[in-house]
């Protein structure tokens, strides 16, 4: 609300310059038979009152004219520009252009993810999409938080992700997936169920703080449930039982820049002459040194270490483990 009603201030003190610019033209044109440049002159140094000469000596209507035109433009003239001014010196006005420009590359976005609120969670899962270098834009209330993160090159969207019309500019009919990280739990709830009816194709990821709320966002149409306090108390005690186990894990990452890297491979993104033969017929940890550690069937079920015998089917997926040299080299013998 506060964003709306500064845009309209600037809209409004624009506005008004023109309209003094304008019929001062116009009154200097008609009373004095002044060209246009001389008209405009004529006009600025009046409303600004700098006291510059008159490109000639007024007769009596045009100084009337003039006496009515500093009259009456003397406050609202000085009132538009200090707005303006104010803007440009607290670097809104940088702001609101930065804005504009971003409303067309959202409105261009496809295949993109939407994160609903930019709290802790938020900021981390933003984090972790640049890593990954995938496409996303944040929705987020706040007016101060996103003007203080103005300068992180980041597509905002100012608005409540529980407002239907605001994930529809988001353009949540073309996004590939939403993360509700809201601090509220009937907030994500009224997200979730927003977002499925509006885009039922939509991989919707959502945070939750009580255990209440599972069952509730599932049925509302998210696919994943993320409780942050839940996972943190689960990894301090794994620290405390097997910190080995879980220092080996956090050197595992989705990241091409980690040190090894786990990827999900969509088998039926594969050439056709892979599909339908084992996974030791493709050869992958011969050919490239990488490993495949996990399965996924066409019935959703999940495989640890395959055996070699497994057969590789359509709507299946590869998990593989490798450096990122031995992962770019399992993509390259894939895709050959």
């Amino acid at each position: 609300m506060r964003r709306y009603s500064e845009i309209h201030k600037i809209k409004y003190a624009i506005i008004i310059i023109i309209i003094i610019v304008i019929v001062g033209i116009i009154g200097y044109m008609s009373i004095e038979n002044c060209s246009f440049i001389d008209a405009l002159y004529m006009t600025v140094i009046t409303v600004s009152t700098v006291g510059f000469k008159e490109v000639h000596d007024l007769s009596g209507p045009g100084k009337i004219f003039t006496i009515f035109l500093i009259i009456s433009s003397l406050g609202t003239f000085a009132y538009a520009v200090s707005i303006i001014t104010t803007k440009f010196v607290e670097g809104q006005f940088s702001f609101y252009i930065k804005g504009y420009i971003n409303k067309s590359a959202i409105k261009n976005m496809k295949n993109h993810v939407i994160i609903c609120g930019y709290g802790r969670n938020g900021k981390q899962t933003v984090k972790e999409l640049i890593a990954l270098k995938l496409h996303f834009l944040i929705i987020e209330k706040d007016h101060e938080l996103i003007i203080n993160n103005s300068d992180k090159n980041l597509n905002f969207i100012e608005g409540d992700a529980t407002d239907d019309e605001v994930l529809k500019k988001a353009g949540i009919k073309n996004a590939k997936a939403l993360i509700s990280t809201l601090p509220d739990d009937a907030d994500n709830l009224f997200v979730v169920l927003t977002a499925h009816s509006l885009n039922k194709d939509l991989t919707i990821i959502s945070r939750a703080k009580n255990d209440s709320s599972d069952k509730k966002l599932r049925i509302a149409g998210a696919d994943n449930i993320v409780m942050p306090e839940k996972i943190g108390g689960a990894h301090m005690a794994k620290l405390v039982a097997r910190p080995d186990i879980v220092e080996f894990l956090e050197h595992l990452s989705v990241h091409s820049d980690a040190p090894t890297n786990l990827e999900e491979i969509v088998c039926s993104n594969l050439p056709r002459n892979l599909i339908n033969h084992s996974i030791s017929e493709i050869g992958i940890r011969a050919k490239s040194g990488a490993n495949i550690v996990g399965f996924k069937t066409p019935k959703e079920e999940f495989i640890l270490n395959p055996s070699p015998e497994t057969i590789i089917m359509p709507d299946s997926k590869l998990f593989v483990l490798g450096t990122p040299e031995q992962i770019k080299s399992m993509k390259n013998i894939l895709n050959s």
